[in-house]
C-alpha cells in the first residue's frame, strides 16, 4: 500500500523535472561558454558579448581564455558554445579548413582589420624589405617581437620571414600584453623596435605606428572578425544564438573599450560603461529577442 501511495508522488516529481528542463532556456538560468584569446581587441569584445548576455538576456555567462588552437577546437567539439574572434579570410584560415564543417559562422561582427609588421614612425623604414639592410638589422638585434606561438601572425610572420629572404631575425614568442610592454617601452625611448601588429588595437591610439609595406602581401589585405557558434546553438539558445548573429560594431567601438582597460579599467567595467553609454546599439543587437 504504501508503495503504491509514493507512485504517484515520485511520477509528479518526475513530470516537474520534465517541465523545468524544457522551459530551461537562454533567459533562465542557462550557461554560455565563451571561448577567446588574450588579445586586447579579444578581451574587449568577449567582455561586450558577456555584458549583454548577462545584463540584456539574463544568462549566465563562462569565458574560457585559450590560445587560438583551443579556441577553435572548442567551438568545433561543444565544448564552448561561441566566440566572437575569427580572424578571416587569412590570419585563421588554416583553423578555418580544419574545423569550418563542424562549426557554424553566425557572420561579421567587425570590418576592416589588419594584421602585419609595426613599427613607431619615426623608424625611416617603410618596407618588410628595408629589414634585409644591415644597419637596420643590427639596431634591432635582428629580433621581432612576437606573440603566443600557433597564432595566425605568428605563422604569417614567419612566412614572411622566408619571403623576404630574413632567416638571420629571430621571431620571439611572447604574448599580445608583453609584446604591447616592449612596444611602449621601446616607443617611450624613441629606439627601434619591429612587432608582430593588428588593428584595432589601443597601441595604435596612444603611439604614433605605422605598418611596414609588405609588396609580397604575405599578410594578405584587409580582414574581419566573425562570430562562431557551435552546432546546435540555434536550436538550444535561440535568444543566444540571435543575439550572436546580430553583434557587429566598429573598430572605433573596440578601440574605446581597449583604450580602457588599458588605461587601468577592469574588462568587465570597461564593457559595462561602454554598453550603457551605447544603448541604441545595443538594442539592434538583441532585436527580435523575447522579453
Amino acid at each position: 500500500m504504501k508503495s503504491m501511495k509514493r507512485r504517484p508522488l515520485i511520477l509528479v516529481l518526475l513530470l516537474m523535472a520534465v517541465v523545468l528542463l524544457a522551459g530551461c532556456s537562454s533567459k533562465d538560468g542557462s550557461t554560455v561558454k565563451l571561448a577567446y584569446v588574450a588579445w586586447d581587441s579579444e578581451i574587449a569584445s568577449t567582455n561586450v558579448v558577456k555584458e549583454v548576455l548577462e545584463s540584456k538576456l539574463n544568462v549566465k555567462v563562462e569565458m574560457l581564455q585559450v590560445d587560438a588552437g583551443p579556441m577553435w577546437a572548442g567551438i568545433a567539439d561543444g565544448s564552448a558554445d561561441a566566440m566572437v574572434a575569427a580572424w578571416l579570410p587569412g590570419t585563421h584560415a588554416s583553423y578555418l579548413e580544419k574545423y569550418g564543417k563542424d562549426i557554424e559562422d553566425a557572420g561579421v561582427n567587425l570590418d576592416g582589420t589588419k594584421t602585419g609588421l609595426a613599427v613607431p614612425a619615426y623608424m625611416e623604414i617603410n618596407s618588410i624589405e628595408d629589414l634585409n639592410n644591415a644597419e637596420v638589422a643590427a639596431t634591432l638585434d635582428k629580433r621581432i617581437i612576437g606573440i603566443e606561438p600557433g597564432a595566425g601572425i605568428m605563422t604569417a610572420t614567419e612566412s614572411a620571414l622566408e619571403a623576404y629572404g630574413l632567416s638571420e631575425y629571430t621571431l620571439l614568442e611572447s604574448s599580445s600584453a608583453a609584446m604591447a610592454q616592449e612596444l611602449q617601452k621601446a616607443f617611450d625611448k624613441n629606439e627601434p623596435i619591429v612587432v608582430t601588429g593588428w588593428t584595432p588595437h589601443w597601441m595604435f591610439a596612444n603611439m604614433d605606428l605605422k605598418y611596414l609595406d609588405d609588396p609580397k602581401n604575405v599578410y594578405g589585405g584587409a580582414e574581419q572578425i566573425h562570430t562562431m557558434v557551435r552546432k546546435g546553438l540555434k536550436e538550444d539558445m535561440p535568444d543566444v544564438h540571435l543575439f550572436l548573429s546580430q553583434f557587429k560594431w566598429t573598430a572605433e567601438d573596440m578601440a574605446q573599450v581597449m583604450v580602457k582597460i588599458q588605461g587601468g579599467q577592469s574588462p568587465e567595467d570597461a564593457a559595462k560603461e561602454w554598453v550603457e553609454n551605447n544603448e541604441a546599439k545595443v538594442n539592434e543587437w538583441i532585436t527580435g529577442i523575447s522579453s
